[in-house]
């Protein structure tokens, strides 16, 4: 039996088998960072004489340890003092975390700075500081071994560029035929893609690059995670290195691993998919990713009435094409019946998408929330109470925890699976079905919260996008 074949029958929604990509991005150091403490900068209540125009209401002038120790008193506070001591000539940020005071020399050349990163301002320095500190106290051995337990070929940047890697190779092995008169009139650029394909992956790498990556210190917009590793950039600033020729992001001791072969032609080609839906949405001035809308509005022209939508499987190889062409083309990729006359595919292609957002479209602060308006609606259920109300008032509350892009997205996709519920007498998907395919895709619980007791499998998950699809109008409005 095949693997279409047995998702057709199971309508299993654990393992989408219409793409062989699986989620690829590492949550985990992102989670650590929304948990760590907030800078909290202890205000001086008379400004000292003498102080910088550098410094603010932070500054508390001369100070000793001890004096500046009895005035920080939790984590995330912080101030800015001259040491006491006679022969010092230097200023000190005095900050404390963990429950310990801590002292680090303070510079200024323009820009705020301990080591070698730079900051705008003495509070932006202790973010990034107290998010560093925090992901080290609670992940060091973790952070250490990400660049020696990662394997290139597994990567987020093999995953989601293959093809476009492929047709880079193929025009290399095409250019390289026209320089031999022998071969240039008779291999076709079909010929070059087919042997493209069957080159193993370190092969086709060496066959089209050997170039090193141009790497330079970068401070990413939005939030972003390393191509290498799939593991979250932390920090705010100069979080990794980035490739200034193709654009390849990583953390700095990940790029030292990463093998010479830089393609310049990846650069316009990084596409939609992958990247964060808040820094994707500004990027391009829209409320919601143009891939949502262009697979919805093709799916409401044609598909409504298909049996099983998003439950079938379109193939992967379409699904992959349509993905590149995508992330190549953008809003003007032609998704016609001429072009991709399966719809599966346009819906599988959506799910795609979902799936491989860094952050889950029902965010990991929102995620908690809904799981507890679901559990007190299910524990009611059993008790013979009536209190559907109650759980439309949960999940409205929980759905004010997700960002503006992530809430528009949600409503729009939500109105969308609700048209196709209405037609569920047809193409046999109601509210239920909907949520069960969708639940892993929009809802992947938090690693910390997959070893709760008593939560049986995606029920919590389910019921709560059922209720969203069924009642969509009270729970957005």
């Amino acid at each position: 039996m095949s693997y279409r074949k047995l998702n057709e029958d199971t309508g299993s929604p654990v393992q989408d088998l219409g793409s062989p990509v699986r989620h690829v991005w590492n949550t985990n150091l992102y989670q650590l960072q929304q948990e760590a403490p907030s800078p909290r900068p202890v205000a001086c209540a008379r400004q000292p004489p003498g102080c910088p125009p550098c410094y603010g209401r932070e500054f508390h002038g001369t100070l000793a340890q001890r004096e500046a120790a009895a005035l920080l008193d939790q984590d995330g506070s912080f101030l800015v003092r001259r040491s006491s001591a006679a022969d010092s000539d230097f200023y000190t940020l005095s900050l404390r975390f963990g429950g310990q005071v801590k002292h680090y020399k303070l510079y200024y050349d323009g820009q705020h700075y301990v080591k070698d990163k730079r900051f705008d301002s003495v509070r932006e320095l202790v973010a990034d500081g107290l998010v560093t500190l925090y992901i080290e106290e609670k992940a060091g051995a973790f952070v250490q071994q990400m660049p020696s337990v990662s394997s290139y070929e597994k990567s987020p940047y093999m995953t989601l560029n293959r093809l476009k890697r492929r047709a880079v190779i193929a025009r290399s092995l095409r250019k390289s035929a026209d320089d031999r008169p022998e071969l240039s009139s008779t291999y076709s650029l079909l010929d070059a893609e087919r042997e493209a394909t069957q080159l193993p992956p370190a092969a086709a790498a060496a066959a089209a690059y050997d170039r090193p990556h141009n790497f330079r210190v970068h401070t990413f917009k939005g939030l972003n995670w390393c191509e290498f590793c799939g593991n979250f950039l932390w920090g705010f600033t100069a979080q990794g290195v980035k490739c200034e020729d193709c654009g390849f992001s990583a953390h700095s001791k990940c790029s030292e691993k990463v093998p010479c072969d830089c393609c310049p032609d990846l650069k316009q080609l990084r596409g939609v998919f992958g990247i964060d839906l808040t820094t994707l949405v500004k990027a391009h001035r829209s409320p919601r990713p143009f891939v949502v809308d262009k697979c919805v509005e093709e799916m409401e022209r044609r598909g409504l009435e298909a049996e099983g939508l998003y439950r079938v499987s379109g193939f992967a190889e379409e699904i992959e094409t349509l993905k590149m062409a995508l992330d190549r083309d953008g809003e003007q990729t032609d998704m016609s019946p001429e072009v991709y006359d399966n719809i599966n595919v346009i819906a599988g292609t959506l799910k795609l998408y979902l799936r491989l957002l860094p952050i889950p479209l029902i965010t990991f602060d929102a995620h908690p929330a809904l799981i507890s308006a679901a559990r007190t609606y299910a524990f009611a259920t059993l008790a013979q109470c009536k209190c559907v109300e109650d759980q439309k008032k949960g999940i409205r509350d929980a759905l004010t925890l997700l960002p503006p892009a992530h809430l528009g997205t949600l409503k729009y996709l939500m109105e969308h699976l609700g048209r196709v519920a209405e037609r569920h007498s047809v193409n046999k998907m109601t509210s239920h079905n909907l949520s069960t395919v969708f639940a892993p895709t929009l809802m992947p619980p938090p690693r910390d919260l997959s070893k709760c007791v008593g939560l049986p499998g995606m029920t919590y998950e389910i019921c709560a996008l059922e209720t969203m699809i069924s009642h969509q109008r009270e729970v957005f409005s």
